[in-house]
């Protein structure tokens, strides 16, 4: 029997009730998410390569036996500070790498389709359990009942105030404001362009843009996609299911068009 949820508008009251799809009961499967997401995150990674002639570009060269040395290539010259050293080979200073990396290997992981759809209803599934969204991290209020669902006067939302009004009436702007704390990340990934990790917040699923994108990207960690584009990457960050998620009532019911024959 499928649930009834309630409809709240921009205020946070009660304007109607909405009969969930049969997909929102779909069985949650972590194993099929977790594949799901590292097959269409690794469509995004770029092939790597070295150059062909990195670490040979010098004069070394073997002197054969009979010196009372390793018979590695050394670096022709004298009197000079890479004169006679070992070069060329793996193990030595600026020497060849032994397997460099190459741009035909096939990085990109394939899932099946049907498989890839099932991963996205699991995922779905996952955001109406309170207990896997605050496992996840979220702060949710005990009275809240999950999914949120919104009208859709929620997606002509162009301000940020007006956005910050919506999440306080729904009562999870708490959440934001622990997404809004980023910390500093650990190791090399510090010196290398990343040096804050990033908490991800709330998810709004829309049927169409019209300005509610431009109203609660000024948050932290929250983002605003579209029915039509949604995957498991949005409902699923970093393979981990239950993300909270707020719903508008046309985004159910296109949803339920694109999804909904597969959990039949």
């Amino acid at each position: 029997m499928s649930r009834i949820i309630e409809i709240h508008d921009a205020e946070g009251k009660s304007v109607g009730n909405l009969e969930l799809p049969s997909f929102f009961e779909t069985p949650v499967r972590p194993d099929l998410i977790r594949r799901a997401v590292v097959a269409l995150q690794s469509h995004t990674f770029q092939p790597q390569g070295r150059d062909p002639m990195a670490g040979k570009r010098t004069t070394a060269e073997s002197l054969g036996v009979g010196h009372g040395m390793s018979r590695v290539p050394r670096v022709k010259g004298e009197r000079y500070a890479r004169g006679n050293l070992a070069a060329i080979v793996p193990g030595t200073v600026k020497g060849r790498l032994a397997f460099p990396p190459v741009p035909t290997k096939r990085i990109g992981k394939k899932i099946n389709r049907k498989e890839l759809r099932l991963a996205t209803l699991s995922a779905v599934a996952a955001t109406t359990s309170i207990e896997m969204v605050r496992a996840r991290g979220h702060r949710v209020p005990d009275n809240c009942i999950l999914p949120i669902v919104v009208s859709d006067d929620v997606e002509l939302i162009t301000k940020a105030a007006d956005a910050e009004k919506v999440l306080h009436s729904l009562g999870i702007w708490e959440d934001v404001e622990r997404a809004s704390k980023r910390k500093i990340r650990g190791g090399k990934g510090s010196t290398r362009g990343r040096p804050l990790k990033h908490p991800v917040s709330v998810l709004l699923v829309v049927k169409k843009r019209q300005g509610a994108e431009k109203a609660f990207r000024n948050f932290s960690g929250i983002d605003v996609v579209e029915s039509s584009s949604l995957n498991v990457i949005d409902l699923a960050p970093g393979t981990h299911a239950g993300r909270l998620t707020i719903w508008t009532q046309s985004a159910v019911k296109q949803i339920e068009g694109r999804l909904g024959w597969v959990s039949s």
